[in-house]
C-alpha cells in the first residue's frame, strides 16, 4: 500500500500521485461551486443545491482523505519554529482559511438540505453562501500557490 501512496504525480512536478489528484479534484470543486453560484443567480435553486452538495462532498473527502494528513505530517511538526521558512507559513494560512471555508460550507450545505436543528437554521442564505464561497475560493488560490511553491519551485 505504501508503494501506491508514494507514486509519482502525473502533472509533471515533484508532487505525489495523491497531491496531483487532490489538486485536480479541488479545481473541479472550485468549478462546480462557481457553476452552482451561477445556477442560484438564475434562480435554479434545486439544481444549485445538488451541485453545491456534490462539490462540498468532494471537497470534504479530499480535505479529510489527503490534506489533513499531509499538513500533520509535513507542516505541523515545524510550527511555530519554521513558520517563516519555505512554505510553512503560506501552508498554515491555507489550512486556516480552508478550515473556515470547509466548516462554513458544510454547514451551509447541511442547512440547505434541512439537516441541521431548527435553532441553527439561518434565513439569510446569501450572506452565508457568499462568505463560504469567498473563503473556499481564497483557500483554493492559496492552495494552488502552495502546490507551485512546494512541488514546482521546490521551496
Amino acid at each position: 500500500m505504501n508503494k501506491f501512496l508514494n507514486l509519482s504525480g502525473f502533472l509533471g512536478s515533484n508532487a505525489t500521485f495523491f497531491s496531483d489528484l487532490s489538486l485536480i479534484l479541488i479545481l473541479i470543486t472550485a468549478t462546480l461551486f462557481t457553476i452552482g453560484w451561477q445556477l442560484a443567480r438564475r434562480k435554479l435553486y434545486e439544481i444549485h443545491r445538488w451541485v453545491q452538495t456534490v462539490a462540498a462532498s468532494i471537497n470534504t473527502s479530499v480535505v479529510l482523505g489527503v490534506m489533513i494528513k499531509s499538513f500533520v505530517v509535513h507542516i505541523l511538526p515545524g510550527i511555530p519554529g519554521k513558520l517563516l521558512d519555505g512554505d510553512y507559513g503560506v501552508t498554515t494560512v491555507h489550512a486556516m482559511v480552508g478550515t473556515i471555508g470547509l466548516v462554513l460550507g458544510v454547514f451551509v450545505v447541511l442547512r440547505g438540505n434541512e439537516l441541521v436543528p431548527r435553532g441553527l437554521r439561518f434565513k439569510n442564505y446569501k450572506l452565508y453562501m457568499r462568505a463560504s464561497y469567498a473563503f473556499y475560493m481564497l483557500a483554493t488560490f492559496i492552495g494552488v500557490m502552495v502546490c507551485i511553491a512546494a512541488f514546482v519551485i521546490g521551496i
